[in-house]
């Protein structure tokens, strides 16, 4: 008779199927950019009185830069490096066969679709030209990902986060990936993401004026006050202290959680410095460093290195305590009026279209992670892959 469960050799040798492939979700928020940036600023919509498709026959443009050129090219470039991907790691049969001349033609009719609608749009402009450079960038992405793949690159990526990472790991990898890019929007306080409660309000009683729907608005008993420093300070260090429990929970191996804290802090100071220096320039952002930036640092360092040996049950509910405790807390502080007043004036003018998306990313970011986790708790965890070096799993 046959054994009721096969020994571990025949596990090592018949290993479980690969993990989805993190490319999908990454895809989708790409994705989202491009229609963010293809139809800002979202008003003043009107019938301009021409067919939205003329622009298919119009003669190419005469007046173009080079920034637009290469603006175009870039936009589409890493969607089709990463639905490609997709396709290759995920795909079967055909779809991998297909996979460049699939994720083009999907990207040509992402693009005459923007192209389209914005012929609603007053300060938009169609043009056949930036379609033809947007299937460029997806054409370039989508082979030099076909590239990779011929390569062993894919290949040998999979095999690594198999033996690095938990096979449930593509959530936690997508928010650590999108983390510093939602660290790109300046901050009043640094890595303090999801203050939007008092933006949620004032909003909402901009909308309910002149309607009896206003009085529906609860009162707030006390109002919002100023985040005093040791709150700031708490918030720093509960900030960069979240992306490295969520990398912890992934990654059985102490070695590798080590040096997750060493990434998480890195990317996250990279990524302050350079908003910093996108919103105001390299010659005032010298002079603006974050405060209690230099006492957070080694604080969050303390943490994590605390946090190292961990059990993954312990790693996610702690992450969801300090989503909640920080979530809390710069959902209660006001916004200052230096920093409503530098948002209005100064860091519009200075940043491109793109720069609103990041701060919807910024808004959006904790709450995404909050609800992540939650479900992680309430899940079963998912067994470690035989072989895997465990250390505090």
């Amino acid at each position: 008779m046959a054994p009721s469960s096969p020994p571990s050799h025949d596990r090592a040798a018949h290993p479980q199927p690969p993990a989805s492939s993190t490319a999908w979700p990454l895809a989708a928020a790409w994705l989202a950019l491009i229609v963010y940036a293809s139809l800002f600023p979202f008003r003043g919509w009107h019938d301009s009185g021409v067919a939205c498709w003329d622009f298919l026959t119009a003669p190419l443009p005469h007046y173009w830069t080079w920034f637009d050129i290469i603006g175009n090219v870039l936009a589409y470039l890493p969607l089709g490096f990463l639905l490609t991907l997709g396709l290759l790691r995920d795909g079967q049969g055909p779809w991998r066969r297909w996979s460049v001349p699939l994720v083009l033609g999907a990207a040509i009719l992402l693009s005459l679709l923007m192209e389209s609608v914005q012929c609603w749009l007053p300060n938009r402009i169609q043009s056949n030209l930036d379609t033809l450079l947007n299937a460029s960038g997806a054409l370039i992405g989508a082979l030099a990902a076909r590239g990779i793949d011929r390569l062993g690159a894919v290949g040998r990526w999979s095999a690594l986060r198999a033996r690095w990472f938990t096979p449930d790991a593509r959530g936690a990898l997508v928010l650590l990936v999108l983390w510093p890019c939602a660290l790109l929007y300046p901050l009043e306080v640094p890595f303090g993401l999801g203050q939007v409660l008092e933006r949620v309000e004032l909003w909402l009683a901009g909308w309910l004026t002149g309607t009896p729907f206003l009085e529906w608005l609860p009162l707030r008993a006390i109002e919002f006050q100023p985040m005093l420093p040791g709150v700031e300070l708490m918030v720093m260090v509960l900030g960069l202290w979240i992306p490295a429990l969520l990398a912890y929970a992934i990654i059985p191996s102490r070695r590798l959680r080590a040096v997750a804290l060493i990434s998480c802090l890195l990317a996250g100071l990279g990524a302050t410095l350079l908003s910093q220096q996108l919103a105001f320039g390299p010659e005032l952002a010298a002079d603006l460093p974050p405060p209690l930036l230099e006492r957070a640092i080694p604080m969050a360092f303390v943490l994590g290195l605390l946090s190292l040996w961990l059990p993954r049950r312990v790693l996610w509910l702690l992450a969801l305590l300090a989503l909640i405790a920080q979530l809390h807390v710069v959902n209660d502080a006001a916004v200052s009026v230096y920093y409503r007043w530098a948002v209005e004036n100064w860091m519009q003018r200075r940043f491109i279209r793109l720069y609103g998306l990041t701060q919807w990313l910024g808004w959006a970011w904790p709450y995404a992670a909050l609800a992540y986790v939650m479900i992680r708790l309430v899940q079963r965890p998912a067994p470690i892959p035989a072989g895997t070096a465990v250390h505090g799993a």
